[in-house]
């Protein structure tokens, strides 16, 4: 009896904590079955789910730091920042930051593998290096935040852009990992930076987090404005413009340029939640997903993943229901073995 009872109260001890995802500039993908979500964090952290909400971590892409990150930016402190994730050509490509906070020496990396499985035989990630490289005193943008988006024409574009000059879109190689030549360079959305701003200053021109969504003849250019990482006085909003090209002009439902300060709102806080933001979006299985953080208030502004269900209104224009801020509540699978009293 005694014996019974120490198991039994050692299979109590061993409790599952649903404990919810906590990332910041979740991207996904789906192979198979499947579904893989990357986000920044120290190596970019990973994780795999059958149904988009029930996830286990997987651990880090990268064991070290990019051979190149403290060349690119002297004051990068181990923390990827704003991966996105695409499939070309047969091989997965997995885009990265690296830079150091407020600042515009930073870079933006590829590496690239068979396959998302970290269970798979011929899963191996393979850096190829620097994409675009922003340069202070040189370049009026920053290079961080990347999407790559296909055209109409199977060319690769990259949006990339934080605060400074706004929004940038390159001409990607046809191997989607260098800058193509001749090169071909767009500004597609930013906001007023006041004169006299210094240049070394990312200033108050609050936009970056771009991503191209293509649906029904357009792309949708969803962006962050405001800012993230604030806690309770977080500002981040998600809003949205549109063009039939892919190098713009985007407009908002009224018909402004994002290039010239435009956007219509998506989604933004409310009491329960902060700082919503830096979303990706997908259609998996005939429906159309946002995929984004937020700061929890109940929970000390903690940062969770959200995934909500993207609308079309009769203009087609993308829609989400606030509601679903708090129907979606991820839950990251994790055992802990507690002290046996």
């Amino acid at each position: 009896m005694r014996k019974a009872g120490f198991l039994c109260a050692a299979m109590l001890a061993l409790t599952a904590q649903a404990a919810q995802v906590g990332v910041h500039d979740p991207v996904m993908a789906k192979e198979g079955n499947t579904y893989y979500l990357y986000s920044t964090g120290p190596g970019i952290t990973f994780y795999r789910s059958s149904d988009m909400r029930n996830w286990s971590e997987e651990g880090r892409v990268f064991p070290r730091e990019p051979a190149w990150a403290k060349y690119a930016a002297p004051t990068f402190d181990g923390h990827i920042w704003a991966p996105d994730i695409q499939r070309h050509d047969g091989r997965w490509l997995l885009y990265y930051s690296v830079s150091g906070f407020g600042k515009n020496a930073s870079a933006i990396g590829v590496t690239t593998n068979a396959t998302l499985d970290p269970r798979a035989p011929n899963y191996r990630w393979e850096d190829q290096g620097i994409v675009v490289q922003s340069v202070p005193g040189r370049d009026m943008w920053n290079a961080i935040d990347p999407n790559v988006v296909e055209d109409d024409d199977g060319l690769g574009w990259m949006t990339f852009g934080s605060f400074w000059g706004g929004i940038k879109l390159v001409r990607l190689d046809d191997l989607w990992t260098k800058i193509a030549e001749p090169q071909e360079w767009h500004t597609i959305a930013r906001r007023e930076r006041p004169a006299f701003t210094p240049d070394e200053q990312a200033g108050p021109a609050e936009i970056e987090g771009p991503f191209i969504f293509k649906k029904n003849g357009y792309y949708y250019l969803f962006v962050s404005w405001g800012l993230c990482c604030r806690g309770p006085q977080s500002t981040y909003q998600v809003v949205v413009g549109r063009a039939r090209d892919v190098r713009g002009p985007y407009l908002d439902r009224q018909g402004r340029d994002m290039a010239q300060g435009g956007g219509s709102l998506v989604v933004k806080g409310d009491k329960d939640w902060k700082a919503l933001g830096h979303n990706s979006a997908y259609t998996f299985d005939g429906k159309d997903y946002l995929v984004l953080h937020a700061y929890e208030t109940a929970d000390h502004y903690k940062q969770k993943l959200k995934v909500m269900g993207i609308h079309w209104d009769k203009d087609g224009w993308p829609t989400v229901d606030p509601k679903d801020l708090n129907r979606y509540v991820s839950v990251e699978d994790e055992i802990v073995m507690d002290e046996i009293k």
